[in-house]
């Protein structure tokens, strides 16, 4: 932001030079970019970060440089005088929409005569590069330039009914802004209209239909507040971003409307001459008194390492414009004002008595008491987690949580309520809070494919996002995984991360069917019984609605089932030091049997002795195994821990699993 030095002088005189200022600014917080020379002035460029709007006017910088130097800061009166009828007769105002628009204010000048303006106005506003236009529109400018408040001036007699109203747009209306660009108007805009037609885009810019010209003798000044999501969103859709919505999407002190729109009126009535009229038609509800923040002031050497005496951070704040009352020898009630809504937190309080009182009287090597902070449970399971997939060869992906509709649609197995819509697409038809993030997964996919990055596995840990009934969204964090790889291999890496994390229970699956996953390769995991993810590997359907050429194979898990099963500090076991012993086994099963049964019973009948177990491949073939049977090699690793296995005791194991799997599962013992 430019601010003009000899504007500053108007209201703080620090007896220091320009670059003086800009340095100590530079110290406390807002970065100087560069001085230039503009005629007899200065223009000091600062950046002024997105939480300190207050900084977003002259008068802000002011306060920040009287607050710095100790000196006062000299605040114009702004008490224009009001003569002649009164506002209620001569305009009306009506707000449609208060969510988006808490407060709308507006003052009558009659009488006025637009025309070049003066010298002194048409100076300030070149200082910092805005152009001059005629009295009436520089004063408007004059005034956001000195508090950060916008403005904005009607000529009167082009608003039907001499009306104001504040409402939502309605279908197919367009307006020609000032800037003679004709905008088509949408559904959650703020607009402001006249009786017919709208007249302007709330917090964003004025219609060109309505805008002061040589030709206007009655004006209606608009001071207003609006919802800062609502103009972020609504410069975006439109891409027309203006000094007001700058501004605006940052937050502005809500206590400082009604001085703007007096300031302006009284810089109007000396540039441009005219009658106010006597009041003012103020809608809306008033600012929210600010709650009192208590300031321990054994947190300042706790968190700065240095004593700062307490009279020294009374008179800080109080410089501030904070309201500090309940003193005693702990601790300070202190009230921010209302153009900091950055200040909400002891901590902030901390950090604004540490830049006042100079981050250069903190010396380098003080010493910080700190305490060690303990990672909660939710933490080391994610690291742990990403650990192992990072060891199972997959790159963890980070990707948007709003989907298009056909995705979100694609694959939702947790939930079939529909999906939570943003207002503002991030991408384009994106508009959807994902309720999976496989989509997001099979998408990353797709852009690696047609870079002809085949060989990618990917990882998120992300949340997703249910609506409730009467309820705000449920907001779960999920493990979602996706790969070239096959069934076997998703699964196996899921065993793995489950192993990695001593998961107590076992892991079952239930088949399921859905268009996204081959037959007989999509599954639901269970976890002790309980709801744990899915796991699949996708169809010729599901690789054409994400536009995959290649095979692919998906896994999704619940982080808050895996955090109640998990095991996060593992209790170490010896290695046995005796050989193992493995055996061979295919067994003939009807082809409808999964392998996750098969793994059941094995493991079951084994018992201690089985250290691994390992799935090795699936044979057909009608002629020599019957119709509808399918032949499954697997091996098994036997182990004792406290002697050696001898072969006898391997067979044994391996003919109690044989007829159990006879038993249970009609198996027969292929020779």
């Amino acid at each position: 932001m430019n601010v003009s030095w000899n504007w500053l002088q108007e209201y703080v005189r620090p007896n220091v030079s320009a670059d003086d200022v800009a340095r100590r600014l530079m110290m406390a917080g807002l970065n100087h970019e560069e001085t230039k020379t503009v005629g007899a002035d200065q223009a000091i460029d600062l950046e002024v970060t997105s939480n300190r709007a207050d900084c977003l006017g002259h008068l802000g910088i002011a306060r920040e440089i009287a607050v710095l130097y100790g000196v006062p800061l000299v605040v114009p009166a702004a008490q224009p005088a009001a003569q002649g009828p009164r506002v209620t007769e001569l305009a009306k105002v009506r707000v449609d929409c208060p969510e988006l628009c808490p407060r709308y204010t507006a003052r009558v000048i009659r009488g006025v005569k637009v025309g070049p303006s003066p010298a002194w106005l048409r100076d300030r506003l070149a200082a910092i590069g805005v152009p001059s236009i005629n009295n009436v529109v520089d004063v408007t400018n004059y005034v956001l330039f000195e508090c950060g408040q916008p403005l904005h001036a009607f000529d009167l007699a082009t608003l039907a009914g001499h009306e104001i109203v504040v409402r939502q747009p309605r279908a197919g209306e367009r307006l020609e802004a000032i800037d003679h660009r004709a905008y088509e108007l949408g559904a959650g805009m703020c607009i402001i209209a006249d009786a017919q037609r709208p007249v302007g885009i709330g917090g964003v810019m004025g219609g060109a239909a309505t805008e002061v010209t040589t030709r206007t003798t009655d004006v209606l000044i608009e001071a207003a507040a609006f919802d800062p999501v609502s103009i972020r969103n609504t410069a975006r859709l439109l891409n027309l971003h203006s000094d007001s919505s700058y501004r605006f999407e940052r937050g502005l002190d809500p206590e400082g409307v009604d001085w703007a729109s007096r300031r302006c009126c009284e810089l109007i009535l000396a540039t441009a001459g005219g009658q106010l009229a006597q009041g003012v038609l103020d809608v809306g509800t008033p600012p929210r008194e600010r709650k009192p923040i208590v300031l321990r002031l054994a947190q300042i050497p706790r968190v700065l390492g240095i004593d700062i005496p307490h009279d020294r951070v009374r008179t800080i704040l109080e410089a501030l414009g904070c309201r500090v009352a309940g003193a005693d020898e702990r601790s300070l009630t202190v009230t921010p004002p209302s153009w900091r809504a950055d200040l909400s937190r002891e901590i902030d309080l901390v950090e604004e008595v540490a830049r006042v009182h100079g981050y250069e009287a903190i010396p380098e090597d003080v010493q910080v008491p700190m305490a060690a902070s303990a990672r909660t449970p939710l933490d080391r399971l994610l690291t742990a987690a990403r650990q192992a997939l990072v060891g199972c060869g997959f790159d963890e992906a980070y990707t948007l949580s709003v989907v298009d509709e056909s995705w979100s649609a694609a694959f939702s197995p947790w939930t079939f309520v529909p999906a939570l819509r943003s207002q503002t697409p991030v991408l384009r038809r994106a508009d959807q809070l994902r309720r999976s993030l496989i989509p997001s997964l099979l998408g990353a996919l797709r852009t690696n494919e047609s870079l002809a990055n085949r060989d990618v596995r990917l990882f998120e840990i992300a949340k997703v996002y249910w609506q409730q009934p009467d309820r705000l969204p449920a907001e779960p964090r999920m493990i979602a995984l996706a790969s070239g790889g096959d069934f076997f291999d998703i699964k196996g890496v899921v065993e793995t991360l489950l192993a990695t994390l001593h998961a107590k229970g076992e892991l079952t699956v239930l088949a399921i069917q859905h268009e996204m996953f081959e037959p007989g390769r999509g599954v639901e995991l269970l976890l002790a019984g309980e709801r744990l993810g899915f796991l699949g590997e996708l169809s010729a359907t599901g690789r054409k609605q994400f536009e995959l050429r290649e095979r692919a194979s998906v896994a999704e898990l619940a982080v808050d089932r895996l955090l109640a099963a998990a095991v996060l500090v593992p209790k170490a076991e010896s290695i046995s030091q005796f050989p193992s012993i493995e055996r061979d086994l295919n067994l003939v099963v009807a082809d409808q049997v999964r392998w996750a049964d098969v793994e059941r019973v094995v493991r079951a009948a084994a018992g201690a002795l089985l250290e691994r177990l390992e799935y090795r491949d699936t044979y057909r073939d009608p002629q020599r195994l019957g119709a509808g049977r399918k032949s499954l090699l697997l091996s098994i690793e036997l182990r004792e821990a406290h002697g050696t296995l001898t072969g006898a005791q391997a067979d044994e194991v391996r003919d109690r699993i044989v007829a159990a799997c006879r038993h249970e599962l009609a198996a027969e013992l292929r020779e």
